[in-house]
C-alpha cells in the first residue's frame, strides 16, 4: 500500500510539473490579450440602424408602413471614401389594401463624412415577397395570386447625422425593383423612405 501511495504521489508531481510551465506560459499571453482587446474592439466599425419606412409599393398607388432594420460593417477607406458592407430587411406593419412588400437585402454602401453629417449611396440586392389582398390575377386572367416572390434590386441614398459618438439619426431613400406576375411589364418599382436611429456598437475610427 505504501508503494502504491508513493507511486500516486510521484505521478501527481509529474503531472503538476508538466502542467505548471503551460499555465505559467498562459499568464503573459492573457495579459497581452487583455491589453490588446480594448484597442482591437474599438477598431471594429460596426453599426446598427432601425426605423419606420413609408413605402409606395408601385402597384395601383398602394402604400405600406414598415419597420426597417439593418447593420453596416465598414471597410478600409479608399480615396477618401468609406465603403461598407450593408445588410437590411423591411417588414410591413400596415399592409394597405392592395399589396404588402417585405424583403431582405445586402450590398455595398459608400459614404463620406462632413462634420456630423455623413451622406452615402448604396446598391443592394436580395429577395422579396409580395402578398396580394385581394388576390391579383395575371394579365391574361388565367391565374390569381395570393403572393409572389422576387429578386430585388435597390439603389438608394441617405444621410446619417451624429448626435453623439454612439447615437445618430438616419434618413434613407431606396428605389426598389420587384419582378411580379401581375403586371404587363412583369415589374413594379417601389419607393421607400426611412427615418430612424443609428447605434455605433464600438465608437472608433475603424480601418483607414
Amino acid at each position: 500500500m505504501t508503494q502504491r501511495r508513493m507511486q500516486k504521489r510521484t505521478n501527481r508531481k509529474r503531472r503538476l510539473s508538466m502542467l505548471l510551465p503551460g499555465l505559467l506560459a498562459l499568464i503573459p499571453f492573457q495579459q497581452a490579450l487583455g491589453q490588446a482587446d480594448p484597442a482591437a474592439v474599438k477598431k471594429i466599425p460596426l453599426s446598427f440602424f432601425a426605423g419606420g419606412s413609408g413605402i409606395y409599393t408601385g402597384l395601383l398607388g398602394s402604400k405600406n408602413l414598415s419597420i426597417t432594420a439593418g447593420a453596416d460593417l465598414r471597410l478600409r477607406d479608399v480615396f477618401g471614401l468609406a465603403p461598407s458592407v450593408e445588410i437590411r430587411g423591411s417588414y410591413p406593419i400596415v399592409r394597405g389594401n392592395v399589396v404588402s412588400e417585405k424583403n431582405i437585402l445586402a450590398g455595398l454602401r459608400v459614404d463620406r463624412s462632413f462634420g456630423r453629417f455623413t451622406p452615402y449611396g448604396n446598391i443592394l440586392f436580395g429577395l422579396g415577397q409580395l402578398s396580394y389582398d385581394p388576390l391579383r390575377p395575371n394579365p391574361a386572367g388565367t391565374f390569381a395570386y395570393a403572393y409572389s416572390s422576387s429578386n430585388v434590386i435597390s439603389p438608394g441614398a441617405g444621410v446619417d447625422f451624429e448626435m453623439t459618438p454612439t447615437w445618430g439619426i438616419k434618413v434613407d431613400g431606396q428605389f426598389q425593383r420587384y419582378s411580379v406576375p401581375v403586371t404587363d411589364s412583369h415589374h413594379i418599382y417601389a419607393k421607400s423612405v426611412t427615418v430612424g436611429i443609428v447605434y455605433h456598437l464600438f465608437s472608433g475610427s475603424g480601418p483607414r
